[in-house]
């Protein structure tokens, strides 16, 4: 169980509850080849009845086998109840859109062995698996219930997590995220699943289309029955991947047109976009 911490001046732990602001949603296929977004992220959010704040805190992660071995500042930050902290990572290439509504760039890693710090560059996260920590300070995380550890999340095949198991890989069009209760439970298995990656800085929008049905759904009839998939916007790069990561089709819609998909097979498919310079994300069933 990790600590819960007053954040009134310099954080510190007062009794043994869940923190306020916890590890939101990790997205690790950032510049990948049909990756959605250009860089990996992390995303914390306050899940707590009260505003809070974290002074001094860093993020570090490890591979999933290893110790944790870098790490990186937070600036001191301040977020009201259900309110989210953006911060842009690393990146492997140079495919998919810019993060929008970003807190912080990370361009300086150091190194918790004490070398020389990483100049240009956030985090590389692990792609399938590996270990990501929100901490008090810039100690090395030895694992879940460190005393200087305020969240933990080990997923894939991480060789620490909090609870009976960590939470899934990542695949490369999804994030893993806290599910929608946001619940904390001290169970990476139980509280994160992978899903469609919805980054959201403070106090800005999503960047990525609410995938359950929100004001920005761009795809009338996102359950298929006549083989025509209809957009009620006008929407720019659309593209229809499987759940495997395969672009299989690609056009330019405007509102009210349709795109035939009789030439895929039957299941899910997620379709991109870009709505008002936007990225958007859904994902359609083909019966």
């Amino acid at each position: 169980m990790k600590k819960f911490f007053t954040f009134v001046g310099l954080v510190s732990s007062v009794a043994f509850f869940n923190a306020q602001i916890v590890i939101n949603e990790i997205y690790t296929a950032g510049g990948l080849l049909n990756a959605l977004f250009r860089t990996d992220f992390i995303e914390l959010k306050n899940i707590g009845p009260s505003t809070a704040s974290l002074n001094g805190a860093t993020i570090q992660y490890g591979d999933a086998f290893s110790q944790f071995t870098q790490y990186h500042n937070l600036p001191n930050i301040t977020l009201a109840p259900g309110q989210t902290y953006l911060i842009q990572q690393g990146s492997e290439g140079t495919a998919g859109e810019g993060l929008l509504g970003v807190n912080l760039i990370v361009d300086v890693v150091l190194n918790l062995d004490g070398s020389g710090p990483v100049a240009g560059v956030g985090l590389q996260l692990g792609l399938a698996s590996g270990k990501v920590a929100l901490a008090t300070n810039n100690v090395r995380v030895t694992g879940p219930t460190a005393s200087n550890v305020i969240d933990f999340v080990g997923y894939g095949l991480a060789n620490q997590f909090e609870g009976a198991g960590a939470a899934p890989s990542p695949l490369l069009l999804f994030s893993i995220s806290r599910n929608a209760n946001g619940d904390d439970t001290n169970n990476n298995n139980i509280d994160f699943s992978v899903s469609v990656p919805t980054p959201q800085g403070s106090g800005q929008t999503l960047a990525v289309g609410d995938v359950n049905g929100s004001k920005s759904a761009f795809i009338r009839n996102t359950l298929v029955k006549n083989n025509e998939v209809y957009f009620s916007s006008d929407v720019q790069d659309v593209q229809f991947f499987t759940m495997s990561g395969q672009l299989v089709k690609k056009a330019n819609v405007k509102a009210g047109a349709k795109v035939n998909v009789a030439d895929l097979p039957k299941g899910n498919y997620i379709v991109t976009g870009t709505v008002n310079n936007n990225k958007v994300t859904e994902r359609v069933l083909k019966e």
